[in-house]
């Protein structure tokens, strides 16, 4: 069998991505990654020993998008991910369209740590004002001035709608601008079927991803030392100068029950990184990275959790599936 060359391969992914982005545009969800129906499934896997070189190196590809190994995981769509051995341990409904609520903000912090300076200054605008029921916020007031690296800490960590909201007026001038911004890089990643209209993930029937897209932006994420830093915080105080020019110093505490110690991870395991999310629409959502203690790395996303205790129940069994 003929294997690709890395340019060849290349070529052929953005040709993929090009027609998943052209096919996302009309029904979406039709034609999945239908990679093997192109007949080179194996270039794309370990089948035999062999391993491509290009872009699709780093990746786990999965043969089909049939469900499998699922029990003790109650959701609407979920995978695990050997990112070792670049294989999945576990997955359902990947490829299906999923609401992603805040773990959008995956994809925002990625899109701002490479087109800011964590030096910045930043002054929250007007539109940081959300009154949504149940909107997370991270305690922001117009005219607050705070660093960039301040402000990725209260979107990251508290999940705050008005740090992104802020962190893409700053960038790009406007949500619509920024939310480009945020379509070319998932893009770029290969995510086609995704499309993101806000920074923040409140509800739009618009606004939807999948498992294995959102496992693409994350994987990507995890190679930024800052976004690693930052998507692993527990607790984390800002200092805030108001529009008055007073100082306040606001605390942040991560909602991740793993993080805050309020559900108990698999023996052996730690977090990398993660994020979690949650609207009505989207059910219950967390994109974890995690390692055991052999340093074998993972990870696990679970979307739309029915139930907030069995998003961390399942996660556990999730992630335990990889033992």
């Amino acid at each position: 069998m003929e294997i690709l060359s890395g340019v060849k391969l290349k070529l052929l992914c953005l040709l993929l991505a090009t027609c998943g982005m052209l096919s996302a545009c009309g029904s979406g969800f039709d034609n999945k990654y239908n990679i093997s129906e192109l007949d080179v499934g194996k270039v794309y896997s370990n089948e035999e020993g062999l391993k491509a070189d290009g872009f699709a190196a780093s990746l786990c590809v999965p043969e089909s998008d049939e469900a499998f190994n699922t029990d003790g995981v109650n959701a609407e769509a979920f995978a695990l991910f050997d990112i070792t051995d670049k294989e999945i341990i576990s997955q359902k409904n990947s490829f299906e369209k999923v609401y992603p609520a805040s773990t959008t903000k995956i994809l925002t912090c990625l899109v701002a740590l490479e087109n800011s300076n964590l030096d910045d200054i930043v002054t929250v605008p007007k539109e940081s004002e959300i009154t949504v029921s149940g909107s997370s916020m991270a305690a922001l007031r117009p005219g607050d001035q705070l660093s960039m690296r301040d402000l990725l800490y209260g979107l990251m960590v508290p999940s705050g709608n008005d740090a992104a909201v802020a962190i893409a007026h700053h960038i790009s001038g406007s949500i619509d601008s920024f939310s480009k911004l945020m379509n070319e890089k998932a893009v770029e990643l290969g995510a086609t079927h995704s499309n993101f209209i806000n920074p923040h993930g409140l509800p739009d029937d618009n606004h939807y991803t999948t498992v294995y897209d959102m496992y693409l932006i994350f994987q990507e994420a995890l190679k930024n030392k800052d976004f690693l830093e930052i998507a692993n915080k527990k607790e984390y105080t800002a200092t805030v100068t108001s529009a008055d020019g007073q100082q306040r110093e606001v605390v942040w505490k991560n909602g991740n029950g793993f993080l805050s110690g309020k559900f108990t991870l698999p023996e052996g395991i730690s977090i990398t990184a993660g994020k979690t999310g949650h609207t009505s629409k989207a059910g219950f959502c967390l994109v974890l990275a995690e390692k055991d203690t052999d340093g074998h790395e993972y990870i696990s996303i679970v979307m739309k959790a029915p139930v907030y205790e069995e998003l961390y129940s399942g996660m556990s069994n999730l992630i335990s599936k990889g033992k």
